[in-house]
This record gives C-alpha cells, structure tokens and sequence, in this order.
C-alpha cells in the first residue's frame, strides 16, 4: 500500500471516528454549526475580498467567529495524517478536508490563484510561513513542513469548497522538545528584510474597517516595479495574538485594473474584532522573490512609534523564530517540492515561502 493510499485509509477512518465524536463532544477543538462563524462569499479569485467580516463575539457564544480558531465549521472539518512533526525536519505533511457528507472534498474554487491556502506559525507568532500544498488524489493534500524549531504551533488551511462559501480551520500542530516562547515584538511602523524597508501607514480600529497602507523602498529608493504575487502586489495576514484568531485582510486593487500601481504603496482593508496587539505579516514579490516583513499593530491601544532600534540588512537573515527584535527577515519561497529545509541558498517555487 503507498503512502498516499495509506493517508487516504486514514482519513476515511477518522472521519468516521469523527463523525461518532460529535455524538459524546469528544472532538478536539472548537466545533461550528453554521457558516456564517468563519465562512465568506466564493467568487473564483477573490479571496479576501469577499472574507464575511469577523465581528466579536457576544456574550453565550452569539455572533461570528474570526477564522481559524475552529478544527470544523459548516460540516467541513480539518483532519491531518498526523499532528506532530519533529523540529528541525522535513516532513510530507498529508492531510484532508472532510466535507458534511463525510468524505474528503476534492473540488475546490480557486482563491488568490491557489486552491488551498496553507499558514502555519507558532503559538508564540514566530516562525511564520505561507505554503501552496499539491493534491495527490482522493481528497489528501501533500507540503514538504519543517518547523524549525520545539514548540506548538498553529497551521490554517484557507480555502473554498466547490458550490459551498470559504473559510479558514485551523489546527494545532506539536515540534517535540524544549519549548521557549519569545515576547511579542514592540510595536513599530517600519520593518526592514533582505535590503528592503516596509513602512506601516494606518491604524487599527477595532469593530469599524482599517485602512493600511504598507510601503516598499530599497536602499532609500521607493520600489515601483513590485511584481504580482497571488493576484495583487502583497499578501497580507493578520493574526490576533492570544488565541491567534486568522483576520481576512484584502488588497485595494489589483494588477492590470487600470488604476493600482505597482509600488511603492501597497493598501489594504480589514477589520478586527476586539482591542489588544496583532501580528501583520506582509509578502510581496520583487526581483523574482517573494519576501515577508512582519509588523506588530495594535488595536485601540498606544500610539506606535515611528520606528524601533536600527536594524542592518542582512542578506542572509537569521531563520531562528524568536521575536524579541522588531527586524523583520525575509527569504526565497520554499518550493513545494523540495525535500530540504528552507534555507536562503535552496532553489525555491516562488508560490511559497516560509520565514
């Protein structure tokens, strides 16, 4: 029997046992009823764009739920070959989306070019990356993972099913070993990776839509020839930090509309459900590469500082996850077919990149 066969058997076995949790409230993970908890409109390569807005909570469990912070929502649940990967390998990372008819969803509407959005981050918001998994038939997804290092970790599939709305599930994840979480990175307005500084305009405001507008210069020069990566000029996560509830964040604009430019400024909207700090990650492609800055904004809260202690650029930044410097380092994309650890040096699919 090969892998993919195995996996598969697995997957069927533990819907079923999925299925007969449900019954007793044995599942792990939050479980939803509905759709509108962390479900938005799918209209082919929209994705953010049509993200149904996650407001707060209400007291008793009312109202919608930000994303990923449920294993299963709208009879889709999230179901992995295995949740432990050992730090510092390279792992074939299988796993499958159950659908409400208990068996693995095979046909899937594109969002932001891809049909599967894979994010995986650990819990402490460190060690961020942005993966593009293969399908291998019968429903079961493939991605070479490496977490780098001890620790739990939260991984999000963001997709839309075939007929159905999109959503984000989210899962835990666990690298065996000493575990030492890093503090938050202060919050500060500019971020700089591989030679390139990412400066924040806006603020967020929680309950009411944000506009942020991130801007790319080089060696003191504006970028503005940005190269299209998933549809538009920049990505965009946003993760609360606490629970890391996964915040749709969608470009203005796109390439070829006529009226967005390719750089230096890169804008966006969102909106978050509640005050506290958020970690923003931003990728965006230039010079054949896709890069990531990362910021820390906070909502509701103090003002941000224009910027933090001075960082040099590195060309090849530290790949530790630990957060305690407000330098933000970027890397090539890690390819979904390689078999290495992500590195600087390895040749790399620009679709995906980890940081």
């Amino acid at each position: 029997m090969n892998g993919a066969t195995k996996v598969g058997a697995y997957v069927l076995g533990l819907a079923a046992v999925f299925g007969g949790a449900l019954g007793v409230g044995k599942v792990v993970g939050p479980i939803g009823d509905t759709a509108a908890e962390t479900s938005h409109t799918a209209t082919g390569d929209s994705h953010g764009a049509d993200h149904a807005t996650a407001g707060p909570a209400a007291p008793g469990g009312a109202g919608e739920v930000p994303g990923g912070l449920q294993v299963s929502a709208a009879g889709y649940t999230l179901v992995p070959g295995t949740d432990v990967v050992e730090p510092g390998e390279t792992a074939d990372f299988r796993f499958s989306v159950i659908g409400p008819d208990g068996r693995p969803v095979t046909r899937f509407t594109p969002q932001h070019e891809k049909r599967l959005h894979f994010i995986v981050v650990r819990r402490d918001l460190s060690g961020f990356q942005h993966l593009h998994p293969q399908e291998k038939g019968d429903g079961v997804w493939s991605v070479p993972l490496t977490l780098p290092e001890a620790g739990e970790y939260r991984a999000f599939a963001d997709f839309a099913p075939e007929g159905a709305s999109g959503m984000t599930l989210g899962m835990d994840l666990s690298a065996p070993g000493d575990y030492r979480p890093e503090p938050l990175a202060a919050p500060v307005r500019t971020a700089t990776v591989d030679g390139y500084t990412v400066s924040l305009a806006g603020d967020l405001a929680p309950g009411r839509t944000s506009r942020l507008t991130l801007s790319v210069s080089k060696g003191g020069k504006p970028v503005t020839d940005l190269e299209p990566y998933l549809g538009a000029y920049g990505h965009l996560v946003a993760l609360r930090d606490g629970d890391l509830a996964y915040l749709h964040v969608h470009p203005d604009g796109e390439p070829g509309d006529g009226r967005t430019a390719a750089g230096p400024g890169i804008t966006f909207f969102t909106e978050v459900p509640s005050a506290g700090a958020y970690r923003l990650f931003l990728d965006f492609k230039h010079g054949g590469t896709v890069r990531t800055a990362e910021f820390t904004a906070t909502a509701g809260g103090a003002v941000v500082p224009e910027s933090g202690p001075a960082a040099t650029d590195d060309p090849a930044p530290d790949k530790s996850p630990g957060k305690s410097s407000d330098k933000s380092s970027g890397e090539s994309p890690a390819g979904e077919d390689s078999s290495e650890s992500p590195s600087p040096e390895a040749s790399h699919n620009p679709d995906d990149h980890t940081h």
